[in-house]
């Protein structure tokens, strides 16, 4: 089993790397994703956040309401950690759970937006940074997503530079071209992770 940390900043372009991994087979395992699903209604998980945040981060449905979530921990470093310390430990167990469950010989790519914030790096075999100047950033942040400048600029200063990222990086993804840029560089990606897993699972094996 080869684990590749993925990374990038808030608007790099990650989860469009990370669609076309999956494309070519490997199992991608998306924590923002699982971070979503274990504040689902219903989970200890809301629970936890309700009791911390009070009952106005909820929607009318009962759902989580993200958006407001996000305008209050983005704007307060300890709020932030507060959310981090109910949600973390959670997205970690699912993870180990989806990673036991992968075959021996597979590709496991963890899509993790906090990999360098975090000190992950030393967790994977590879890690791989997609890279985008922050005014490209901005821009996708703004025109594709919705969000303000405010915002955009608040959420980007609570996540790691461009230089800390890259300074962790195996690979770097320059994500500033176009999209067939973009799958150029992720095909020859591919072919070095399909190379470094046949050459790792065997001396797992024996």
């Amino acid at each position: 089993m080869l684990k590749v940390g993925l990374t990038g900043g808030i608007g790099s372009g990650k989860s469009e790397v990370s669609a076309r991994l999956d494309e070519r087979g490997a199992v991608v395992i998306d924590a923002d994703k699982i971070a979503r699903e274990v504040v689902e209604p219903g989970t200890a998980g809301l629970a936890a956040v309700v009791a911390e945040f009070g009952e106005e981060v909820l929607l009318p449905s009962g759902a989580l309401d993200r958006e407001k979530v996000g305008r209050i921990v983005f704007a307060d470093a300890d709020r932030l950690a507060a959310l981090n310390a109910i949600v973390h430990p959670l997205v970690g167990e699912r993870m180990q759970e989806l990673m036991d469950a992968a075959p021996a010989d597979a590709i496991v790519v963890y899509d993790v937006p906090l990999l360098a914030e975090n000190g992950l790096a030393g967790m994977y075999d590879v890690v791989v940074v997609v890279d985008a100047p922050e005014e490209t950033q901005l821009d996708r942040l703004t025109s594709r997503r919705g969000m303000t400048e405010e915002d955009a600029r608040a959420r980007m200063a609570n996540q790691a530079t461009r230089e800390r990222r890259r300074a962790v990086a195996t690979h770097v993804i320059d994500n500033s071209g176009t999209l067939d840029d973009l799958k150029a560089q992720v095909d020859a990606l591919w072919e070095t992770l399909t190379r470094q897993a046949a050459e790792k699972t065997p001396r797992e094996q024996t």
